[in-house]
């Protein structure tokens, strides 16, 4: 496929008709320098013979099937797979410069050990016995619960790997990073009963009511979004889009709802309360809530009257009503959620009241509306094999529910409440909030473990560095983005042998976990993570091998749910932002630049407005009603409780006023010219928010003030 203006803006951008950044694109298609990835240290091939081979990309969750060109085997070129059913042919800009990751001059080349604040090479026999040694020291003090476990996501083969080595070990402390995957099935579980997840059909959906999801900005399935966003006008579907600053899903939306950050929830409310004193709601469908439905309907018409809700949201009460009469009426509608990509900090409160939005019209489980269908299960790893001192460590409490209060836990605490971790495939020294806080928790863990491609902010606070293959190099089960209707499996292949003394990191678990021995190594009898797969995914290894992918379920979930509201009910409180200043600082996503997981390419770096990185400033959106004594483009100091930084400032009508956006991405460290040094990261200046009843961090933002530098 030739990624000329057309294709780039139709594949690359979902063919989003008048997007923001459309100027950019036709500049970028311009630069064959970048579309063929020849940057200074990526190696050119000689002319030779062409071929293609087929894999699946796990740069983000969107899980897009790809195409990749080689000459003389070296390959040289990224597109979509047409025909893939998730992305059929579209690619995103990440995709498309998929192959500098190949060549990152950042990628941790062989294994690496810790000696005093530099890294030193050492051979993988070393690197393993070392692992190895430090975690039997820790089995023998009978304290097997001190080892934990931070991947990207609780889906995957891999990750099944990590998990179990800790149930064998004996810890119960396994956390994944906060993302789409887990607020779905939080959110499920809260309404809907335990074991289930959510997933919505944006493709049929007439009428899409998004409280801050990212549709275009990478939300879920980036490629699969653009789809269903390029096809909304062909099929007259409406999209709504409530978010406090007009990002590029809402200024291609049908209409912007702007709203006060972190009033989201109180605005579903106030919707709902509207649906049920205008008798707009489903009654079949009502008819299957529970826990208190008669007290949700007294605290809406309460506390969430279109006047107070107003007060509260800064949305025009005529607004809020008139929205949940045309979402009501609606033939198909639906109603999203998601900060940006998704990835972000959510609040249970607000989760919960824009599904029950769903919930109340009745389309749940019908085309166009929102699933409630069982969590993906297709691996099927046999029972492990577990000696007293694994039971009576796993039986144990976890440190704690997740991955932030797991950090806190660490700093607050005087003894080591962790003494090994691993991390997988993940970067919480820069994507979790506070990340200096998170950098001093890893500080005060006695042995780090990084299964990571990249010497990134966490590899570098690591004790060993085991590098893992890229996505390109490498095998790997890849199964789709939670929220996707379809549920799709795809299966990475290795276009290319290994660059570097690297492994795929479930051969290296593998390793770990035989150096061990006993009932550890037993449950470990596979000798390569290959062979591991080809078991456990018995069940579809033949449509995995041949077709490259397969699909679990395609059909429309059909039959009622049970419904219970007790959550709402009982009216938790709304998570206010942390501070006591009289702005918030937001952060905001961007599709050129990736804010967890993997580290961003120079690709994305170069071609990103200068409104959002302006040299190595980064930028920040602020309303000039907000402005004060600042200049557009002249230097600030942005304030918050957690830190303060000098920025770049962009007057934008459209951002709330009282409200200053900071892009999401920037500010990396490590050893990387093309990519560190350049802007600030927003996480250095927000603080975790734990919603009390859920737990979760729901940091929406932070209170901040600005000031003339």
């Amino acid at each position: 496929m030739k990624v000329d203006r057309r294709s780039f803006l139709g594949l690359g951008l979902g063919a989003v008709a008048g997007i923001a950044v459309s100027p950019i694109g036709m500049k970028l298609t311009d630069d064959s320098a970048i579309w063929t990835q020849n940057w200074p240290w990526t190696p050119v091939p000689v002319d030779g013979e062409v071929t293609y081979e087929n894999s699946v990309c796990s740069l983000c969750p969107g899980s897009c099937g790809i195409s990749v060109r080689k000459i003389n085997n070296r390959p040289v070129k990224i597109e979509g797979l047409a025909g893939y059913p998730i992305n059929d042919g579209g690619a995103c800009l990440h995709g498309i410069a998929g192959l500098q990751y190949l060549y990152d001059p950042s990628r941790v080349k062989t294994p690496l050990k810790k000696n005093g604040d530099k890294f030193e090479e050492i051979s993988w026999d070393d690197a393993i016995a070392i692992v190895a040694g430090k975690l039997a020291d820790i089995r023998k003090s009978n304290s097997p619960e001190k080892l934990a476990c931070i991947v990207d996501k609780e889906q995957g083969s891999v990750s099944g790997l990590f998990k179990r080595l800790l149930k064998t070990f004996g810890s119960p402390n396994f956390y994944t990073m906060p993302g789409l995957e887990s607020y779905l099935e939080l959110t499920a579980e809260t309404l809907h009963g335990e074991g289930q997840t959510i997933a919505f059909d944006l493709e049929n959906a007439s009428f899409v009511l998004s409280f801050g999801a990212g549709i275009i900005e990478g939300w879920g399935s980036p490629v699969n979004c653009f789809k269903a966003n390029a096809s909304r006008k062909e099929r007259k579907a409406k999209l709504y889009q409530i978010e406090p600053r007009l990002s590029n899903t809402a200024a291609n939306a049908d209409k912007w709802i702007p709203i006060k950050p972190g009033t989201e929830a109180d605005l579903a409310l106030g919707i709902c309360a509207v649906i049920l004193k205008d008798n707009l709601f489903d009654s079949t469908a009502t008819a299957n809530f529970r826990g208190g439905i008669n007290k949700f309907g007294a605290l809406l018409q309460k506390e969430y009257t279109p006047s107070k809700t107003a007060e509260i949201t800064g949305v025009k009460a005529s607004d809020i009503e008139k929205i949940a009469t045309l979402f009501a009426k609606a033939k198909m509608p639906l109603a999203v959620f998601g900060k940006g990509r998704g990835d972000g900090a959510q609040s249970l409160k607000e989760l919960v009241a824009v599904h029950t939005l769903n919930c109340l019209v009745g389309n749940i489980n019908k085309k166009g509306g929102a699933f409630v269908q069982p969590k993906l299960k297709y691996l099927e790893f046999a029972d492990e094999s577990m000696d007293s001192i694994a039971e009576n460590g796993f039986a144990k409490t976890k440190a704690a529910p997740y991955v932030n209060q797991l950090i806190e836990k660490v700093n607050a605490s005087s003894r080591p409440v962790v003494e090994a971790l691993f991390v997988y495939n993940a970067n919480p020294c820069y994507s979790l909030h506070d990340a200096k806080s998170v950098e001093q928790a890893l500080g005060k863990i006695p042995f780090v473990v990084s299964f990571s491609s990249f010497l990134d902010e966490t590899a570098m606070e690591a004790d060993i560095i085991l590098p893992s293959h890229t996505f390109i190099e490498r095998l790997e089960d890849v199964p789709s983005c939670a929220g996707l209707a379809m549920s799709v499996v795809g299966l990475t292949k290795p276009v290319i042998e290994p660059v570097f003394n690297t492994k795929n990191p479930g051969d290296a678990i593998i390793l770990i976990a035989k150096a061990l021995e006993g009932n550890v190594a037993q449950s470990f009898e596979w000798e390569t993570y290959e062979e591991c797969l080809e078991e456990v995914a018995a069940g579809i290894w033949d449509s995995l091998s041949e077709d490259g992918f397969a699909i679990i379920s395609e059909e429309v979930s059909s039959g009622s749910v049970a419904v219970d509201i007790s959550f709402l009910a009982n009216n938790p409180a709304t998570v206010q932002a942390q501070g006591d200043f009289q702005l918030t600082l937001i952060p905001i996503d961007n599709m050129r630049l990736i804010s967890a997981g993997v580290a961003v390419s120079p690709f994305a770096i170069k071609t990103v407005s200068d409104k959002v990185l302006n040299g190595k400033d980064s930028v920040v959106d602020i309303n000039p009603l907000t402005a004060g004594g600042l200049k557009d483009g002249g230097f600030a100091m942005l304030t918050t409780p957690i830190g303060t930084a000098r920025v770049m400032v962009n007057f934008n009508e459209g951002i709330m006023p009282g409200v200053i956006g900071m892009v999401e991405g920037l500010g990396h460290t490590f050893d990387n010219k093309y990519v560190s040094n350049k802007g600030i990261n927003v996480n250095d200046l927000i603080g975790p928010v734990i919603e009390s009843g859920s737990g979760l961090d729901a940091a929406f933002g932070i209170k901040a003030k600005i000031s003339k530098a």
